[in-house]
């Protein structure tokens, strides 16, 4: 299955969704707690796969989603948004962003997504 870089300042979230994408046989190559790091990471593990929380520090999902974009147009990245951020999820998807899930996370949503973006 893919190759997976989770990005959320919440390491709770991060187990959570590490969790979901396990279960579904998909392995977590990497985490990042803020966009600078994801973005970083992006370069160095070039996942299939990445999960960008929006709201994070030092760097935000949107901006990580754009930068990463640029460097790389192939990639496929899920935005991570809590309920009633539907304006951030469409500058995420303006952004470059294949999809997005929806806090509190859905096992099956969260799969569906994933699988949606490797087609």
């Amino acid at each position: 299955m893919a190759k997976v870089l989770v990005v959320d300042d919440a390491k709770f979230m991060r187990v959570t969704l590490r969790k979901m994408l396990e279960l579904a046989d998909h392995e977590v190559i990497g985490e990042a707690e803020n966009g600078r790091e994801a973005v970083e990471m992006y370069r160095l593990l070039q996942p299939e796969i990445v999960t960008m929380d929006i709201t994070m520090p030092e760097m935000t999902g949107l901006e990580a989603v754009r930068q990463i974009i640029q460097e790389f147009p192939e990639a496929k990245i899920i935005i991570c948004s809590s309920m009633g951020q539907q304006k951030m999820v469409m500058n995420g998807i303006d952004a470059g962003a294949k999809d997005y899930i929806v806090k509190p996370f859905n096992e099956i949503r969260v799969n569906e997504a994933v699988d949606r973006v490797l087609k």
